[in-house]
């Protein structure tokens, strides 16, 4: 009996030392594939109980799984949307066949991916992987979805077609009056400049805005003017009135001193703006605060619009996309528009080498992984998405060839060890002779 068992021992060393070595190959033949998790198989002996004066060979039993914590050295591309994760967590995908209008395909996890937009405009891997997020809403705010279920989740699509245009809602004005021109005895010019804004269709349209000073009948300065605005979408129309009043004081001069509103919306002090509505919609109007050197401001010399800006856009087409670190999807326009499309969560398990491991470096959780969560990249115990970046393999071909060197051996010495164990019961066969 124990020389049998010697024998059975050797053949289970060599399954266990071949099923390692299948492993070793195949970390070996993935040493180049962006984003493999190597295969790593423990030995475990097997005892079987043996009864006193004798022993018996239980032999060696095995386990392989995927290292899916390991990760592998990060290398950057020319795509904005190759993308890795650098720290914990795992992109979400899908198989592009299962996408179908009405029907929801069964994500998996990857840790990177060198995504692009297919003839719909999905954006796949080469392999057939989609990549999925969260929708954003018009406004690029993400409404609130599902944690720990992939409700909600579809698959990221671009129109490369898409022309957009952002409507303006706020107009700064950094605007300098020339003091001269509200003393007594000046002319009195009217100081005129258009402004520019995009409505809702993305038409240009302009506010004109009128600084009339008041000039005194005689002695000294106002330091008084009234700005008028005109909006040409609205035929011209005044749209707001109001009187503006410097101070000339030492610690203060030339700065706003009073906004008084002869119509349209009231100053507000604290943001230092007024509101006024246009033929599309109210816009802010950025003036200044009281006593704030920024703004309009009234001080010696010309006049000189020093800083007119606005948010908002003309018609553009959509160039290209790009991920950020926190994993929102920015669809980024020929005029510089950028709108926030998408919003990729990063997936996190309490087990993750406990996953199912499929091919093109995919995995589905599991009852040994854990339940999944969706974190927002960044937050929790996630990482960051990586965009211009993949993740090369994880294996370390010097240390597989190691381990190959130490498998041959093994196996050799179980095979002598059969051999020998032959050669035993060939002595014990010939005792009869």
């Amino acid at each position: 009996m124990t020389i049998s068992s010697s024998l059975s021992a050797g053949v289970a060393g060599l399954n266990a030392n071949a099923t390692r070595m299948a492993a070793i190959s195949d970390n070996i033949a993935n040493s180049a594939t962006y984003g493999y998790k190597r295969a790593e198989t423990d030995f475990h002996s097997l005892v079987v109980a043996s009864s006193r004066g004798s022993y018996t060979a239980g032999g060696v039993r095995t386990t392989t799984q995927r290292m899916v914590d390991q990760r592998g050295p990060l290398a950057s591309t020319t795509n904005p949307t190759d993308l890795a994760v650098r720290g914990r967590g795992m992109l979400p995908v899908a198989a592009r066949h299962e996408v179908r209008p009405g029907e929801t395909p069964q994500m998996m996890l990857t840790t990177t991916g060198s995504f692009r937009p297919d003839e719909q405009g999905y954006l796949t891997t080469p392999s057939g992987l989609v990549l999925l997020g969260w929708p954003a809403s018009p406004d690029g705010t993400i409404p609130p979805y599902s944690r720990d279920s992939q409700d909600g989740l579809q698959p990221v699509r671009l129109n490369m077609n898409q022309l957009a245009g952002e409507p303006t809602t706020r107009i700064a004005l950094g605007v300098n009056l020339p003091a001269r021109e509200s003393e007594a005895g000046a002319a009195g010019t009217v100081q005129e400049l258009p402004v520019e804004y995009y409505d809702n269709l993305g038409n240009a349209r302009s506010i004109h805005v009128s600084f009339t000073p008041t000039v005194p009948a005689g002695g000294g300065a106002s330091n008084e003017w009234t700005m008028t605005l005109h909006d040409s979408a609205s035929g011209g129309a005044v749209i707001g009135e109001y009187t503006l009043t410097f101070d000339d004081s030492r610690t203060a001069g030339g700065t706003l001193a009073q906004v008084t509103t002869v119509s349209g919306g009231a100053y507000d002090a604290a943001a230092g703006s007024i509101i006024v509505n246009t033929a599309s919609g109210p816009i802010e109007i950025g003036i200044g605060q009281i006593g704030a050197p920024d703004g309009l401001t009234q001080l010696a010399g010309s006049f000189a619009p020093l800083s007119v800006m606005r948010d908002g856009a003309p018609v553009s087409k959509l160039e290209r996309v790009e991920v950020d670190a926190n994993g929102f999807v920015h669809a980024l326009f020929d005029t510089g528009l950028v709108r926030t499309i998408y919003q990729i969560p990063l997936v996190d398990l309490p087990n993750p080498n406990g996953m199912t491991a499929l091919d093109r470096q995919t995995y589905l959780p599991s009852h040994q992984s854990g339940a999944f969560y969706l974190w927002n990249a960044g937050d929790g115990p996630t990482g960051e998405v990586l965009g211009y970046a993949r993740e090369e393999s994880a294996t370390d071909v010097a240390g597989e060839l190691t381990a190959m060197i130490q498998t041959q051996r093994a196996y050799s010495s179980n095979a002598k060890v059969i051999q020998t164990v032959d050669e035993m019961l060939q002595e014990t066969a010939n005792l009869k002779r």
